[in-house]
């Protein structure tokens, strides 16, 4: 027997996503605390710019699938869509469990008139999006997508088409020389005193994350479904951040006090999420510890550069310094988060920085008529 709940107990919500990736060893989950927090009221996303809901899918009376339905109101009206979106999809591979779950998703969205789905897209200020196509097999980074084999096959037989081809990253740090970014315009923005290299640091965060989300916003204004983020949306999403930042890998830069560049590294927490199973317990200080003693492993969330200022060497020069820093203090590998087949320059970068693919995404979609 298979059953759909709508908003159950968020506890089987987040064990539906281990069952279904029981047979993923690369798995992480996202941590418990975290995940509950984007899925309350207390989200601007539900609070002021949309709506949403969660489902979970039991079969025997066992959490087997789990599934996000949300609208992105700021969204729609930016590009003038009725677009309805689905995230954190994960579910075993049972056909008609996915099957029962995507129709519940797709009689929300109906029942808003919503004309269309995407998905996934998970319900952060961050990277979370895509479904993962290849790389099954390599591990997977802070806010990069794992999710198991059989989801696209899944996705396909309930009606819905891959689009928006996306590559995830990893760089070997301990054979990475930062010196092969040192460019003229990057010695140029580095020696001048008209720039400012700024570390985010914790006494002063939520001033550092208002210059990030300005940049942010102005250097991704022409990206592809880009909507600018508010001050509320971005603090909810990044303020957790401020307990788990090495502040000499993450960047803001300043032109003539003006914030222009911005670059977000974060070290990886997937290594401590595995061993306390991403819950709290008795033994998540200790391993959050040894976590801080022996981490190694470091992710960019996001690199932007104001408009105004493209093509001036910014962005190398962050680069430069960031992955100095991070083979200094000892780090050995650096994680990139989506770029899209469609950002050739943003390719270019990686292609010399040396980057070696890990993961392929795709968005998935489907047109709905609506009730």
């Amino acid at each position: 027997m298979i059953e759909i709940k709508e908003k159950g107990p968020f506890k089987e919500f987040f064990e539906a996503g281990i069952t279904a990736n029981a047979n993923n060893p690369e798995y992480v989950s996202l941590f418990y605390p975290d995940l509950e927090r984007f899925l309350t009221q207390d989200n601007p996303l539900f609070k002021h710019y949309g709506k949403g809901t969660y489902l979970t899918a039991y079969k025997d009376n066992k959490p087997v699938g789990r599934v996000v339905a949300h609208i992105h109101n700021k969204s729609n009206e930016k590009f003038n869509w009725k677009r309805g979106y689905f995230g954190y999809f994960d579910c075993i591979d049972d056909l008609e469990v996915s099957q029962k779950l995507l129709n519940a998703v797709e009689e929300y969205h109906k029942a808003q008139g919503m004309t269309e789905i995407h998905g996934n897209f998970n319900l952060t200020a961050m990277q979370q999006v895509g479904v993962m196509t290849k790389g099954h097999e390599n591990h997977h980074y802070t806010d990069q997508v794992h999710n198991a084999k059989h989801i696209p096959k899944l996705l396909e037989a309930s009606g819905y088409g891959a689009y928006f081809p996306m590559s995830t990253f990893e760089i070997d740090l301990s054979s990475f020389d930062p010196e092969k970014l040192h460019s003229q315009k990057v010695q140029n923005v580095l020696k001048s005193n008209d720039y400012s290299f700024l570390n985010i640091k914790r006494k002063d965060f939520s001033k550092c994350l208002e210059s990030v989300k300005h940049v942010l916003n102005d250097g991704f204004s022409e990206n592809p479904m880009f909507v600018p983020l508010t001050s509320e949306e971005f603090m909810f999403q990044a303020k957790d951040m401020m307990w788990i930042i090495d502040e000499k890998i993450s960047s803001i830069v300043e032109y003539k006090n003006k914030p222009v560049g911005t670059l977000v590294c974060i070290p990886d927490l997937n290594p401590f999420l595995k061993t306390t199973g991403s819950k709290i317990g008795w033994k998540t200080p200790f391993a959050f510890l040894k976590h801080k003693m022996t981490k190694n492993r470091a992710v960019i969330i996001f690199y932007s550069v104001a408009k105004e200022c493209h093509g001036q060497g910014i962005n190398p020069a962050m680069l430069y310094q960031v992955m100095t820093n991070l083979k200094s203090r000892g780090y050995k590998s650096l994680g990139l988060t989506w770029i899209a087949d469609v950002n050739k320059a943003s390719l270019r970068q990686v292609e010399k920085l040396g980057a070696t693919k890990l993961h392929e995404l795709h968005l998935y979609k489907k047109e709905i008529e609506n009730a």
